[in-house]
């Protein structure tokens, strides 16, 4: 069964990858080479199309592949989509996560909540999120990554 200690960590593991990728934007090669690893530690996408709906697409809000993913964290001249602006190379000095629930089974895990992302001024965005998480190997990782902006009327 996994466990929220498990989903807890995942989601650390994240904050500070975001924030890592930000940290890195003056250096392309190492921030490519990082964000690929990130995506690569922390996403299922060789195990199948990873659903992820990220929070500033329009045009193609989703992307299944990996080549995709790394186009909206780092965008850069080669990105897989047009409207990219390399959300995670902002950059963030931190990324908050305030849990709503959780779902667990034995291989499967799915958390909902909202994040926070901080900018260099300290100030927060608040965005919703729904990740669902998987077993590949003994290793969680995400195949589900849906965020979005609070609904404001």
């Amino acid at each position: 069964m996994i466990t929220k200690e498990q989903v807890l960590n995942a989601q650390k593991k994240w904050a500070s990858g975001v924030v890592k990728i930000g940290s890195l934007k003056n250096n392309r090669l190492e921030c490519e080479t990082f964000t690929s690893d990130f995506l690569d530690k922390l996403y299922a996408f060789e195990a199948g199309p990873v659903l992820f709906k990220p929070t500033k697409c329009a045009t193609e809000q989703f992307r299944p592949i990996k080549l995709e993913a790394l186009s909206y964290f780092i965008a850069g001249e080669d990105r897989a989509c047009e409207e990219d602006k390399g959300f995670a190379i902002n950059p963030w000095t931190n990324v908050r996560f305030e849990n709503a629930g959780f779902i667990f089974e034995e291989n499967r895990a799915i958390a909902m909540g909202n994040y926070f992302f901080t900018d260099l001024d300290g100030n927060e965005a608040k965005v919703e999120y729904t990740f669902g998480y998987k077993l590949v190997g003994n290793q969680l990782k995400i195949d589900l990554h849906h965020s979005s902006f609070p609904y404001n009327p």
